[in-house]
């Protein structure tokens, strides 16, 4: 028998999911083709549960929906287009009017200044409004005993959100900084939604799944690489595989012993201790758990995607 206590960094996504059966429950995750959300869908079909995943490319997604033994279905969706999220969730919610467990997992790092079809900057407009958006749309589904799980990082460290100038208008850009905000956003949306969920019986966490190589790369410099590198070298920086990485998402989804504990955000596979001005990976800062940030988030958020005039 698993001793579930000790879970720590080295957890595996199966060994989160000894014991648990998953049959007849609904998971939809985002970014599902590749890293951690293929590796999610992989290890919960395998525990029974129907598994939606998104992708922008639909001819690869259905290639990783055919290599994984399950349940897996797949659906289009572009997060940086708002007219994408408002088709996915008519598609999805008409095929699957119940959703047990939602992984906000798909994102974009440290790309240069790029904006979204709604013209927000791309990091924030992906990773946080885009899923701030899709979720919203599909709250109608997340009833008695769900969970939403949205990726954070300790990259969250970088930046808070900078509410004066979120867009970067007036500042320069750093792609850092915006990743770093957008990961702030991230766990602060989950306290957000949290709240709002509470009368349905449901929760929302974030989660920070480590340090992986996956496609979130993509867009790092040859400098990125390299500091990285040296990073991994000291020991600063460790490094997870990829069902190590998964796992944290994988357990803020399913561990019972969450249950009543939304908000909350984890790393490590375990609730992640608050502490200021820290570098460690296993922490969170408390700007990015601070409650009264959170529920600003929530009505800045709103009266941007009103703004857009697509809403």
């Amino acid at each position: 028998m698993t001793d579930r206590a000790a879970f720590d960094k080295d957890t595996t996504t199966d060994e989160v999911l000894q014991g648990i059966d998953l049959t007849g429950k609904t998971v939809v995750i985002t970014g599902g083709t590749s890293g951690l959300g293929q590796e999610s869908a992989r290890v919960m079909a395998g525990k029974g549960a129907k598994v939606v995943i998104t992708g922008r490319n639909m001819d690869k997604a259905r290639a990783v929906a055919d290599e994984i033994d399950g349940d897996v279905t797949v659906e289009e969706l572009e997060l940086g287009s708002f007219d994408s999220i408002k088709s996915f969730a008519q598609r999805l919610l008409a095929n699957h009017p119940k959703i047990d467990i939602l992984i906000n997992n798909a994102g974009v790092m440290a790309c240069p200044y790029a904006e979204t079809s709604d013209g927000f900057e791309l990091q924030f407009g992906s990773n946080h409004l885009g899923h701030f958006l899709m979720t919203q749309l599909l709250m109608p589904a997340l009833g008695e005993g769900s969970r939403v799980v949205s990726l954070s990082s300790a990259a969250h460290q970088f930046a808070p959100v900078m509410f004066d100038d979120i867009g970067f208008k007036s500042t320069d850009y750093d792609k850092w900084a915006a990743y770093g905000q957008s990961k702030t956003a991230n766990s602060l949306f989950a306290i957000g939604l949290n709240k709002r969920l509470q009368s349905k019986g449901s929760e929302a966490f974030s989660v920070h799944p480590g340090v992986i190589e996956t496609e979130l790369a993509r867009h790092m410099t040859e400098e990125d690489m390299e500091m990285f590198a040296a990073g991994i070298e000291s020991g600063a920086i460790p490094v997870k595989t990829v069902p190590q990485g998964a796992a944290t998402q994988v357990y803020a989804a399913t561990a019972p012993e969450l249950a009543g504990k939304g908000g909350a955000y984890l790393a490590d596979v375990q609730i992640a201790p608050m502490e200021e001005g820290t570098e460690d990976f296993s922490k969170v800062r408390p700007y990015a758990v601070d409650e009264e940030a959170a529920e600003r988030l929530w009505i800045v958020s709103e009266e941007m995607i009103s703004q857009s005039g697509k809403s």
